[in-house]
């Protein structure tokens, strides 16, 4: 193979590797239009169930009402591999573990789902790495 044709072999290859990395990137979307920065929602109760995946991941609180009704909270994270690297571990958050969670909560009339979450222990204690990176900007931090 020549110079020229490896030079151009070789370019091919960057330049498809470089677009492979940011159609990622391109293809996220806000979450704005689903919940309300503005606000906080809290809620405590027993982890019932949780998906890791891409992409996202999602961890799912049973809390019970003034009057007694049950309500399912729907926690979103970010991708699983994104958890991962920030140091999370499968055995952070398992069912049947009481937390409460501090997040941004959905616009959605009568829902029950959190964004940007940050969860604790009945103690106070966090839930999840201790250093390294810190949500996606801003407070409540978290996975």
């Amino acid at each position: 193979m020549n110079v020229g044709r490896w030079i151009s072999v070789a370019a091919s290859v960057m330049a498809a590797g470089l677009l492979a990395r940011a159609v990622p990137v391109v293809a996220h979307h806000s979450s704005a239009e689903a919940y309300d920065a503005r606000k906080k929602a809290e809620a405590q109760g027993t982890v019932t169930k949780v998906l890791l995946r891409n992409p996202h991941s999602f961890v799912f609180i049973e809390t019970t009402d003034e009057k007694g009704q049950k309500i399912e909270w729907q926690v979103e994270l970010v991708a699983w591999s994104q958890m991962f690297i920030q140091g999370w571990t499968k055995d952070m958050l398992t069912p049947g573990m009481v937390v409460k969670v501090v997040g941004i909560p959905s616009r959605a009339p009568g829902s029950h789902g959190i964004t940007n979450a940050q969860f604790t222990r009945p103690d106070g204690s966090r839930i999840g790495p201790q250093g390294g990176r810190e949500g996606r900007g801003g407070e409540p931090t978290g996975p």
